[in-house]
């Protein structure tokens, strides 16, 4: 047993400094190429407003693809190294915070893809700025409400202790152009709920409701169902305290309007219990898209 044991020793004593040159070629094979890198500032929305609504948006991540093999997912603005020393195609996809949450980040599906060539040379960068998209030209818009027209297409419901109003022409409460939707609460008058003015068919498959808002109250927001005689509503997301920051979300209806696909329409719906006796929520640009067919 002695005389094994000692065999044993003297073996891989030998063989140590084989199995420590197999694993250094293992592991700096193929990771002595110098990578250039890709930088990108920002991307922006460019919209037609009269049938697509406000440009503003809230992109937050590049999406990129190099060659068609996805990269990464890299939060703006970001610089990143790509192991390329030719020319390549970059695709990128426009990136947002799903339902406001910074854990849910995802390529945004109405905006289209954004592709470029560049030549890559090692160790330099290559900075494609501020990258413009648009909208998928199959974007369908069931609803928009910019508070811009004489009339609003959102209601205030017989629930409701305040309507909602439009901001004065040139107020600095005002997120862009001339109105913005504001409802304003008090010790007395603490609930707010509103919908919109028609109903809307069912889309057949995933939407987002896309606004602005700016709030010091928590707010509700989600749709409508209506099932013949019977109505049920539906909550999706509940807004925060903005600290008087104007924000853009993306609120995902998929999951709702799949639980509830039976109904035959569908309005969108938003309420407050105020929590304050200045209780101020501001609403702007809102856009129910999608890319399917009425039911």
């Amino acid at each position: 047993m002695a005389y094994r044991k000692k065999l044993l020793q003297i073996f891989c004593f030998l063989s140590l400094p084989l199995l420590l040159t197999q694993w250094s070629c293992e592991k700096f094979e193929g990771d002595q190429t110098v990578p250039s890198y890709l930088k990108i500032e920002s991307i922006a929305l460019t919209t037609d407003y009269s049938t697509q609504g406000t440009n503003s948006s809230s992109i937050t991540d590049a999406w990129v693809y190099i060659d068609d093999k996805y990269l990464g997912t890299f939060q703006l603005p970001a610089r990143f190294p790509v192991l390329r020393n030719s020319k390549s195609k970059i695709t990128v996809f426009a990136g947002i915070k799903k339902d406001g949450i910074a854990a849910t980040r995802v390529n945004y599906p109405y905006y289209k893809r954004i592709d470029r060539t560049v030549n890559f040379v090692q160790d330099s960068t290559i900075s494609l700025g501020t990258l413009s998209t648009v909208y998928e030209p199959k974007t369908r818009f069931l609803y928009k409400e910019d508070f811009e027209q004489v009339s609003m297409l959102l209601d205030t419901t017989r629930s409701s202790d305040v309507a909602i109003e439009k901001t004065g022409s040139g107020s600095p409460e005002t997120f862009e152009g001339d109105h913005s939707g504001i409802v304003t609460m008090d010790s007395i008058n603490q609930y707010f709920e509103c919908m919109s003015h028609d109903p809307i068919d069912l889309p057949n498959g995933n939407a987002y409701l896309e606004m602005n808002f700016n709030t010091n109250n928590l707010v509700d927001v989600g749709l409508l169902f209506y099932f013949g005689p019977l109505v049920l509503p539906s909550y999706v997301v509940t807004l925060a305290d903005t600290k008087g920051q104007w924000k853009k979300i993306y609120i995902d209806l998929s999951n709702t309007l799949q639980a509830n696909a039976t109904a035959d329409k569908i309005r969108i719906l938003i309420r407050t219990f105020a929590q304050t006796d200045h209780t101020k929520i501001m609403i702007d640009n809102l856009k129910l898209v999608t890319f399917s067919s009425p039911k």
